[in-house]
């Protein structure tokens, strides 16, 4: 199809098999195998004879299709069925030519079409959430007992370590597995109830026959027409807006980690990667900022879907062509943020060295919780905050560090609780490793539930 607008991030980062999904030759293959399961199905229940369903079916191939003729037919009816079927009947003879399309509506085929290519895509995100969470969890392994600062409103909060943090990410994606695994037969049911809902036109054979094209095409059935009932896409959206969401707290955890004044990860290296045009020295975290992009817009693309529940009556006035442009753009756009994600979790470069370095950047102000907890049993907690919030300011103002100015400043009596100085980040970590223990306990367990 001419006329599409230049996408500059999608002609960089597209993941070509979502893309592939969604594309015109995709999007009219489907409703073609939904037209020839239709005859197939009306054979199975007497409506047409063997003969002619065979004859409807070979005739359903794209290479049939003249592709430019049926968008120049979809522009002037409004939908692409009735010349996509006018084609089809094109090639059979007297008889068959006839029984194309045969008591379904537009919106039939084009809905159940539509199924296959969401449960296509729910296996796609599938494939690649697991890349995700594998990347993620070798990290989170890799890195259990690398101590690091946690941050809090983006200032040094307690000493935490890399896995830490890493497995709560795992945990999120492990949950956003689970759910495209339970959303794909929600998602994947056969639409065939004729022009208003009701499956008069081929009445007392409907049922049957919505079952055999729902079994020839792999999908769910259904006895409930859903035609403006448009939950379950609007279901995909908000799994796919929830996973993209996800992959950008990922990406700009990654840049700011390897801003210049932190440098405690960076992505893969490589003759310029992330280069600037003017600035030789740089190297920008170039797959982080297209997962922000992608996420962001894939989130935008998700809220629409919600808008397109409002079809009134039994058949939508417009609200049904909002899907036609966000449906693919959702997908497409999560699927490249997930990608984009998995790579750079799986290649993330991460340097310890500086992570130590960074704890002891305020003066070890961040063991000012262990400090006051320490100092809790005896002079209890807001007594032991109030002294060490004095040091705190008092350390912050002269530049030394906290540990010092609180043996200095302390009442005798404070002081007699401090124990063994100088405080180490790495008996401060609390349950950071059965945190990263207990993210790969879930994510085995979640990634062994699909058997993959």
């Amino acid at each position: 199809m001419a006329g599409h607008a230049f996408r500059l991030l999608s002609a960089l980062y597209h993941d070509e098999p979502m893309v592939g999904i969604w594309s015109p030759e995709e999007t009219i293959a489907s409703w073609l195998r939904v037209e020839a399961a239709l005859a197939g199905a009306q054979a199975d229940a007497g409506l047409l004879t063997r003969e002619d369903a065979a004859a409807i079916e070979a005739a359903c191939r794209p290479e049939l299709i003249d592709p430019d003729r049926l968008w120049e037919g979809s522009r002037t009816v409004g939908y692409p069925i009735l010349p996509l079927v006018r084609q089809i009947a094109a090639h059979l003879p007297q008889g068959p030519d006839g029984r194309v399309h045969y008591g379904a509506t537009t919106q039939d085929i084009m809905d159940t079409g539509l199924a296959l290519q969401l449960v296509r895509s729910c296996d796609r995100l599938t494939e690649l959430a697991l890349a995700l969470g594998d990347g993620l969890a070798a990290l989170t392994a890799a890195n259990a007992e690398v101590v690091m600062a946690a941050r809090t409103h983006a200032q040094q909060a307690v000493p935490t370590t890399f896995g830490a943090k890493t497995a709560v990410f795992l945990a999120e994606v492990a949950r956003e597995l689970a759910e495209l695994r339970r959303l794909r037969p929600v998602v994947g049911v056969v639409s065939l109830f004729g022009a208003g809902g009701t499956s008069a036109a081929m009445g007392e054979d409907a049922a049957r026959v919505r079952a055999g094209v729902a079994r020839r095409l792999g999908l769910a059935g259904t006895d409930v027409p859903w035609h403006v009932a448009r939950d379950r896409v609007a279901r995909f959206g908000q799994a796919c807006s929830l996973l993209a969401a996800t992959c950008v707290r990922f990406a700009r955890e990654v840049v700011d980690l390897s801003r210049t004044e932190i440098g405690e990860v960076g992505e893969e290296a490589g003759h310029h990667r992330g280069a600037s045009s003017t600035m030789p020295q740089k190297a920008n975290p170039i797959s982080s900022e297209a997962v922000i992009g992608y996420g962001v817009a894939a989130s935008g693309a998700s809220a629409l879907l919600a808008r397109a529940m409002e079809a009134g009556h039994e058949r939508s006035a417009g609200e049904w062509q909002v899907e036609w442009l966000a449906v693919p753009q959702v997908a497409e756009y999560t699927a490249a943020a997930v990608r984009l994600a998995g790579e750079t979790a799986g290649s993330l470069r991460v340097f310890p060295e500086r992570m130590r370095a960074n704890l002891e950047l305020d003066g070890g102000l961040l063991m000012s919780e262990a400090l006051m907890m320490r100092l809790a049993p005896a002079l209890g907690r807001e007594r032991a905050h109030d002294l060490v919030y004095a040091a705190a300011v008092r350390a912050r103002a002269e530049g030394g560090d906290l540990v010092g100015t609180c043996v200095r400043d302390l009442p005798e009596d404070a002081r007699a609780q401090l124990g063994d100085l100088p405080l180490d980040p790495s008996d401060y970590l609390g349950e950071a490793a059965a945190i990263a223990a207990g993210a790969l306990r879930e994510w085995k367990s979640v990634r062994n539930e699909g058997g993959e």
